[in-house]
């Protein structure tokens, strides 16, 4: 009788101790109770003419809040097209108010929106270029008619902006003709930008924005095309349907006084200044 006494109690201390060693299995590998997955960070969708000012933007967001959002950049015609197909952006930030309106009266948006800027345009000529920007684009005329220039860069007017607001200046000039067959068409106008700066082409137009970035500015010298040579680059952002806390809390942080700040120092007039 004892002896099967004693047989329970050793196998009880067994099972006792085995118990413990797989709860301090579980407990060394993280298996008694998963965490929750931690939310991923929204898409936002923003024109590539906002790189630099952008990310200044949305580090000063992360450093102030402890949230983060993830851009894309890239031109704003072809996002519009993404969203209208379905890409899981929650805000679009557009070179063009136009685009915002579209989704908008698609029913896409949880709003218009509200305008965050207004670009500009420059002409650029990269460091050994035997031309120089101005205005008016004299020189440039004279560049293409005496051949200096054979490879000038813009990004695609046919969905780009800021490609489209360079055909203008360009036709305004009297130019479009002549420098059409040289042109060199960025996917977008940070691509244009890379093209003239980096030599590519003997120049370009692209957005101003993009020409106060310390990394481009030290490529080359650039002149501001007068706004009257082109359609303003209305600058429009919105929320998407679906948007969540971080988006729309993204969205009212570029509203606030040191965004604006940023964009202003990135050549963007601000509405109401």
């Amino acid at each position: 009788m004892l002896s099967h006494v004693a047989h329970a109690l050793r196998r009880g201390m067994r099972l006792t101790l085995v118990g413990l060693a797989l709860v301090g299995l579980a407990l060394a590998f993280g298996a008694v109770a998963p965490a929750a997955a931690q939310t991923p960070a929204p898409r936002i969708a923003a024109a590539s003419d906002l790189k630099f000012a952008l990310d200044e933007v949305i580090a000063a967001f992360a450093r102030e809040t402890g949230r983060s959002v993830v851009p894309t950049y890239g031109s704003s015609g072809n996002f519009k097209t993404q969203i209208l197909q379905g890409a899981p952006f929650q805000l679009f930030l557009s070179a063009d108010e136009g685009f915002v309106f579209e989704l908008d009266e698609r029913r896409l948006t949880v709003d218009r929106g509200t305008l965050y800027g207004v670009g500009r345009i420059v002409l650029f000529a990269p460091k050994g270029a035997t031309w120089s920007p101005d205005p008016l684009l004299a020189d440039l005329k004279a560049a293409l008619a005496d051949g200096r220039i054979t490879r000038f860069a813009i990004a695609n007017p046919e969905h780009a902006p800021y490609g489209r607001a360079a055909q203008e200046a360009l036709t305004t000039a009297g130019l479009w003709d002549t420098v059409r067959p040289r042109l060199v068409f960025g996917e977008n106008v940070s691509q244009a930008a890379q093209f003239a700066a980096s030599g590519s082409t003997q120049g370009g137009i692209f957005a101003l924005s993009l020409a106060l970035a310390p990394q481009v500015a030290q490529l080359g010298t650039y002149a501001l095309i007068p706004a009257e040579q082109h359609q303003p680059l209305r600058q429009r952002m919105v929320l998407l349907k679906g948007a969540d806390a971080v988006s729309r809390a993204f969205y009212d942080y570029i509203q606030s006084s040191a965004a604006r700040a940023v964009l202003k120092r990135y050549g963007f007039l601000l509405p109401g200044e």
